[in-house]
């Protein structure tokens, strides 16, 4: 079972059929005709970085693509589904997505998972996996809808699975799954952007965990879209690629220089990677992984 394997668990694609032919979120929207095409080769090192990094940590499953598929999203495999961490049973909730040419990513990753001995369930309503759903502790998750996702699968996952779910809605399209603006970062303590919520939704935060505030703007800039391995944050960064006198490389360096504040206060290290390819997709770092299991948060810090 993998849930007696005593180290961090993650699952990754490999990018052979990632592309950006159909634009399907604001972010894609911003690049030229020219500018979105996909550097295949790069965007697998770029991947391969992330993965090389997160398996000398802990054990990371490619998620195998079919041949000939067409699903250019594939490589995101944070949004077709979650695992359940909180149940004795091994059981997978698979996505029911809103934009078209994304359905079917959830019939890859539902393959995997029963292949893995999961007990698979479709979501009935509309949700994009881990993205939107992120674990804290216990029976505790945050979810976010709205955008992608509707409220009414946390009232479902929450009947049926015994889940204590605080939902957040998401308004800014820019922040259009939950993994922008919410970072768990131990059992204990949330990164969040704060402006991005209600005051009654900070609230409801604030009950299960410290918050650690970030700002919109170094929410856009990817803060939340990181990885937590052990002792490590993994982060997507092209600052080295930036004009130091752009606004650009100044929303960069703000969004870093925070991480790292947050990071060193807390014992961890930052990693940076660049996912330059994964942006035209409208996806960063966390897109691209999904966690198996959070042992990392189980864990005390060294």
């Amino acid at each position: 079972m993998i849930k007696d394997i005593n180290m961090p668990l993650f699952l990754m694609n490999i990018p052979t059929c990632y592309s950006t032919n159909v634009r399907n979120n604001i972010w894609m929207e911003e690049y030229t005709a020219k500018d979105i095409v996909v550097n295949k080769e790069k965007a697998i090192r770029e991947i391969w970085e992330v993965y090389s990094f997160l398996s000398s940590q802990g054990f990371v499953y490619l998620l195998p693509t079919p041949y000939d598929c067409r699903l250019q999203d594939l490589v995101f495999v944070a949004n077709n589904g979650i695992v359940l961490e909180h149940l004795e049973e091994e059981t997978y909730i698979a996505s029911n997505f809103r934009v078209p040419n994304r359905r079917g990513e959830e019939i890859v990753a539902s393959k995997f998972f029963e292949q893995m001995g999961f007990k698979v369930i479709p979501c009935p309503y509309l949700f994009e996996g881990e993205a939107e759903l992120k674990y804290l502790r216990d029976n505790i998750y945050i979810g976010g809808y709205g955008i992608r996702s509707e409220k009414e699968s946390y009232d479902w996952m929450a009947s049926e699975f015994d889940m204590n779910i605080i939902p957040l809605e998401l308004t800014d399209p820019y922040n259009y799954h939950l993994d922008c603006t919410i970072f768990p970062l131990t059992r204990e303590s949330i990164i969040v952007a704060t402006e991005a919520f209600t005051k009654q939704e900070i609230k409801q935060l604030e009950n299960v965990a410290e918050l650690i505030p970030i700002s919109i703007e170094q929410a856009h800039t990817g803060l939340c879209n990181s990885v937590r391995v052990n002792n490590y944050i993994l982060n997507a960064s092209d600052i080295d690629f930036l004009s130091k006198r752009s606004e650009d490389y100044r929303l960069e360096k703000s969004k870093n220089i925070r991480l790292e504040d947050i990071a060193g206060q807390n014992g961890m290290e930052v990693c940076y990677f660049n996912m330059e390819e994964y942006l035209k997709g409208g996806g960063l770092l966390s897109c691209t992984v999904l966690h198996m299991n959070h042992h990392s948060f189980t864990k005390d810090l060294l």
